[in-house]
């Protein structure tokens, strides 16, 4: 891994707008979470997202565990971003990474790009080792299948 960002991209045959939607609600998280670790929203969790709103999210790696999540960036149907630390006091000392996903119009539907931004996170320079990049691609790949899968047909 070069530097501190992983970004996958794919064209999906929708418009932005529906593409916008699906991940702006933090509740439909799960249904496109290519690494299966995001299990459920926590309570309190707003229906869309905005810029400066958080909310919880259950997750498993193994074992269970919480994160808590900030929107740092939102531009309607253009781009969202939240950064995330482990729930808890813990959270002062573990955690920091963003999550991208940038809509741009082209032909076909639009371009999406998801990114993994470790440029922040306590743990970067450990998150740099090993298989960890290239499975938080692959990850990252899958979750733009499912959100294709649940946006194509809408825009047929």
């Amino acid at each position: 891994m070069e530097g501190h960002v992983v970004t996958v991209e794919r064209v999906i045959a929708a418009p932005a707008s529906a593409l916008f939607a699906v991940v702006a609600d933090a509740n439909r998280h799960p249904e496109i979470d290519g690494s299966g670790t995001v299990r459920k929203t926590k309570a309190g969790t707003p229906n869309r997202l905005a810029l400066g709103a958080t909310f919880g999210m259950s997750m498993k790696m193994g074992v269970p565990y919480s994160m808590s999540n900030t929107v740092i960036e939102f531009e309607p149907d253009r781009s969202i971003a939240w950064k995330t630390v482990l729930s808890g006091f813990l959270g002062r000392f573990i955690g920091g990474r963003i999550w991208r996903y940038e809509f741009e119009p082209t032909k076909g539907g639009t371009l999406v790009r998801e990114s993994w931004d470790i440029s922040q996170d306590r743990q970067g320079a450990f998150l740099k080792l090993g298989k960890v990049p290239a499975a938080t691609a692959d990850s990252m790949t899958k979750s733009l299948e499912r959100l294709a899968k649940l946006t194509e047909p809408l825009a047929a």
